[in-house]
């Protein structure tokens, strides 16, 4: 079955709050948030989608990278998938064997997949695994909340969904508001996880400032964390195994990995307990297969990171049901193309996501939809962020 036409679509919408989500204050000033992805459509009408993470951040490097690679692939065959990336491989492997054309590589990796599942008439993740469950265990991904009465507001939304493990944002100067969380998810039976976010900072934290942060945080609280991710900067990364041993906590990490054999090497030199590869970074599904693969020999728990739109998620969930996965990131900020694209929804009980067995990955794109959400220019996160006024971290204290 030949690839007829290939199409990059940017799409931008309304995103989380301006004032209410620090997220949108620091990094996406204009309220809207971008995705990009790729559309494969085959000579008998199937359209399969991919998303790449890139367009967040640059959206016309991705629709550049995606027109350079479309012509060497029309009129492939999709059932060929190893042949096809292998190609995709050649065209970007020189000049960008990691970075930004890895994540549009992801893309292209996850509608090859979309496409030929539809074209066999099963779900995504059975073309790996004919007998895997549906379903997974999710963890709540938010909690950038400015206020008390917000976040509080979070740990509701939560409870609907009966998830018990709620990851926040809290920075370094921020342990009032991390102990605040902690009181809070005692109240509600939900367990803490923090994002410190160091992944957009230089000079990341060191070793010393991220052991201090945990005991203060954990002081007194009768509570402990359950994982803290990403809290060493960019370019310290390899002092992950020193930092474990130096705290009581799980260590998580990896989502701005772009291929499977650097987070492999992390893998095996101990970086974390929990690692957190994104199908739409590191090379798509393919990639994912070998991360599970890896993360089984050294018993390293591997919780999927979700943070884009529908296709993200779908991609992820899938490759998550495929590998035997056990927990998920559910993002909570609203996005409407989380959940627009969708065939047909999705469910959440007791704190399990539920996907329907549609063939493919269950995504849809019509004319409404690009009309609704066409691209803003404007809709760009900026990874400096932009300075803003934080109320005082003692105002937590309550």
């Amino acid at each position: 079955m030949k690839i007829k036409q290939i199409r990059p679509v940017l799409l931008s919408a309304p995103y989380a709050k301006i004032n209410e989500n620090l997220e949108v204050d620091f990094h996406l000033c204009s309220g809207y948030r971008t995705v990009g992805m790729v559309e494969i459509t085959l000579e008998n009408g199937i359209k399969g989608y991919g998303e790449g993470y890139l367009a967040v951040f640059a959206p016309h490097v991705f629709v550049e990278i995606v027109t350079l690679i479309t012509p060497y692939i029309i009129e492939e065959d999709i059932r060929d998938i190893e042949h096809l990336l292998r190609k995709i491989g050649m065209i970007t492997g020189y000049w960008s064997y990691q970075g930004a054309a890895q994540h549009v590589v992801s893309a292209f990796d996850i509608a090859i997949h979309d496409c030929k599942a539809q074209l066999l008439g099963i779900p995504v993740y059975q073309l790996y695994n004919r007998k895997a469950k549906n379903t997974i265990k999710l963890y709540g991904s938010g909690g950038d909340s400015p206020s008390p009465e917000l976040l509080k507001k979070e740990f509701e939304y939560l409870n609907t969904l009966g998830i018990n493990l709620f990851k926040i944002r809290a920075r370094n100067n921020q342990v009032e508001k991390a102990r605040f969380a902690l009181k809070e998810g005692r109240k509600h039976g939900i367990e803490i996880a923090i994002d410190m976010t160091q992944n957009l900072a230089n000079p990341g934290q060191n070793i010393d400032e991220v052991v201090a942060f945990y005991e203060k945080t954990c002081a007194g609280t009768g509570s402990k964390l359950f994982f803290l991710e990403e809290v060493l900067g960019l370019y310290d990364g390899d002092r992950y195994p020193d930092l474990r041993k130096q705290i009581d906590t799980l260590i998580a990490g990896g989502e701005i990995v772009t291929t499977s054999k650097e987070l492999n090497r992390r893998i095996e030199q101990g970086w974390y307990d929990i690692v957190q590869p994104d199908a739409t970074v590191i090379g798509g599904i393919t990639a994912l297969c070998e991360v599970f693969k890896k993360s089984s020999e050294y018993n390293t728990q591997v919780f999927v990171h979700c943070w884009g739109g529908s296709v993200c998620m779908a991609a992820n969930y899938h490759s998550a049901f495929a590998f035997n996965g056990e927990v998920a990131e559910w993002p909570m900020p609203y996005y409407p193309l989380r959940d627009e694209m969708l065939i047909e929804p999705w469910s959440i009980k007791n704190g399990e996501l539920t996907i329907p067995k549609i063939p493919g990955l269950g995504i849809k794109l019509n004319s409404d939809i690009e009309e609704k959400y066409q691209f803003r220019e404007t809709a760009i996160y900026s990874c400096i962020p932009k300075e803003i006024e934080l109320i005082p971290d003692e105002q937590w204290n309550i």
